[in-house]
């Protein structure tokens, strides 16, 4: 059974910082592509970044300088790193695992960026 656990939203003030955390279980993680994408009240879903098997990344334009993903595979764990957060970053952000030719998805944690 492939599980993705998301943690680390929350509330937090314009131009602070998250971390956002993705522990899965039930695949092999070293070979996934795994990504975060969010989706803001009345708006559909989005990609916001991606990382390859080979730990090569994608970043969605509104996020690139600000935000960064990475992944340790001994800990079966991919990360967000949000930096210079803004109220348009305010989201449920969900981790998804790319697999065998499977899309699996996480829970969502949501970031709200408000003062």
């Amino acid at each position: 059974q492939v599980q993705l656990v998301e943690s680390g939203g929350g509330l937090v003030q314009p131009g602070g910082s998250l971390r956002l955390s993705c522990a899965a279980s039930g695949i092999r993680f070293s070979i996934a592509t795994m990504a975060w994408y969010r989706q803001a009240p009345e708006k559909q879903r989005e990609l916001v970044a991606t990382i390859r098997s080979d730990s090569v990344t994608n970043y969605a334009d509104s996020v690139k300088g600000r935000f960064t993903i990475s992944r340790d595979n001994a800990k079966n764990t991919v990360y967000l790193q949000m930096n210079g957060l803004k109220p348009e970053d305010t989201a449920v952000y969900y981790c998804n695992a790319q697999y065998l030719w499977q899309n699996y998805w996480g829970q969502g944690t949501q970031v709200t960026v408000s003062s």
